[in-house]
């Protein structure tokens, strides 16, 4: 009978039902886009690297490492000898090792000197690995390889030329004209700090400043073709480098071995506690976040009083009569009640299809845009509580107007407004 009564009076007045039912539906698809947005960018900001047990450069600061090798933020403190990398990465202890060199830039993005290991081991978001869209990894002295974001913003493919500019501005007035590079393959997209990456080889990094001193070229005539050769380049340092024990368990003995290395100040960071503490620091902008939703998640459940209470005068004949007829307060709160819970579960269950809409279309602007990955997977435990949260907001500010239409006298309910 409740039931029925319901379904008529939802009926009764669709329009009012109906922005109600919406209301919650777009507070429902905007907590949890919210939730998801703010899960997104914490997995994307610590899954950038995996798989790696140190970051390994010159002493300062832990996360001023971190953001300048992993997030090509900031500039680093110092170079390290590449001799003291390669006596490293020879350390029995050792897996594996990928050398970073950084200092120049193309067009704002930053150029990284490395080698092959990169594209062999480098990992992010668990196990996935970096893959060539179109053309092959550098190996010659003067190959780049563009990340995806790189090469679709500036429309470049394999064969293509490019001039590479000396310093991290995005307004360099210097640059490497004298030593131009080949584009030889694109990266797939990561929604990683790699599709904002132009990659070239150590050598082509060591190669990029023949000609230079102290930050300014030479004549082009002192360099000599010979000297720009792979096999007579030597490399005289590297920014920093990752680095892979064999075994988990010698990761802090190896840091303490590098953070005492006696032929370099050097320092060694272990990549997950180093982004926990970055996130600390960006804590705030995950606390904004909550707050909106809080705030979205208030809109919602005020929408439900106002649109039943704003009703009320539309139905005191309604309830009246049900007082005449000898209903109690039982039946009179349990009819506003399951309407309000009617209304919720009806707005819950459409906001929860916006959401998964609104990922489907909106996901490839966003990690395409901002490398923001949103993974279309069911609702997490923490999203099921809001909801749950959401149900019982409905049905709680259901009982407000329930208890005041009971109190409207009956003799009021069957007068005649005039």
């Amino acid at each position: 009978m409740i039931v029925y009564l319901t379904w008529k009076s939802v009926q009764n007045r669709k329009l009012t039902s109906l922005l109600c039912v919406v209301s919650i539906a777009l507070s429902v698809a905007l907590l949890l886009g919210v939730e998801r947005m703010k899960n997104g960018a914490r997995n994307g900001f610590t899954n950038t690297i995996s798989q790696t047990d140190l970051i390994v450069g010159a002493k300062g600061g832990p996360l001023q490492l971190v953001l300048y090798t992993v997030f090509r933020i900031g500039a680093p403190t110092n170079n390290i000898r590449y001799s003291s990398y390669t006596e490293i990465k020879n350390f029995p202890e050792v897996d594996w090792t990928i050398p970073i060199s950084l200092g120049d830039a193309y067009r704002g993005y930053r150029v990284v000197g490395t080698d092959e290991n990169l594209f062999k081991h480098y990992r992010y978001r668990g196990d996935k690995g970096i893959e060539v869209l179109d053309g092959q990894i550098p190996k010659g002295v003067f190959d780049v390889v563009l990340g995806y974001e790189v090469a679709q913003k500036y429309q470049h493919k394999a064969s293509d030329s490019i001039i590479l500019s000396h310093g991290i501005s995005e307004r360099s007035i210097m640059e490497h004209s004298n030593t131009p590079f080949k584009v030889v393959g694109v990266l797939k997209p990561t929604a990683t700090p790699i599709d904002r990456s132009v990659f070239i080889t150590l050598e082509g990094m060591e190669a990029l400043h023949f000609g230079w001193e102290d930050g300014v070229p030479r004549k082009e005539k002192d360099i000599s073709p010979e000297k720009l050769k792979k096999e007579n380049i030597h490399i005289g340092q590297i920014t920093s480098f990752l680095l892979k024990t064999k075994n988990r368990i010698q990761t802090l003995k190896l840091q303490r071995r590098i953070d005492s290395f006696p032929k370099d100040p050097l320092m060694a960071v272990i990549p997950g506690v180093a982004l926990h503490e970055l996130w600390r620091t960006l804590s705030y902008v995950e606390n904004i976040l909550y707050l909106i939703s809080l705030c979205v998640l208030a809109v919602g459940l005020i929408s439900v009083i106002i649109s039943l209470y704003t009703s009320l005068n539309e139905r005191r004949r309604e309830i009246a009569i049900f007082r005449a007829l000898g209903s109690g307060i039982g039946k009179v709160v349990s009819l506003l009640l399951f309407e309000s819970t009617l209304i919720v579960l009806t707005g819950i269950f459409i906001g929860i299809i916006l959401l998964y809409l609104g990922l489907y279309f909106v996901r490839p602007f966003l990690e395409s845009n901002f490398s923001l990955f949103l993974p279309i997977q069911l609702l997490s435990p923490t999203e099921w509580l809001y909801l749950g949260g959401i149900l019982l907001g409905g049905i709680t500010a259901g009982l407000i107007p329930a208890i005041k239409a009971y109190r409207n006298s009956l003799q009021d309910g069957l007068t005649i407004q005039v």
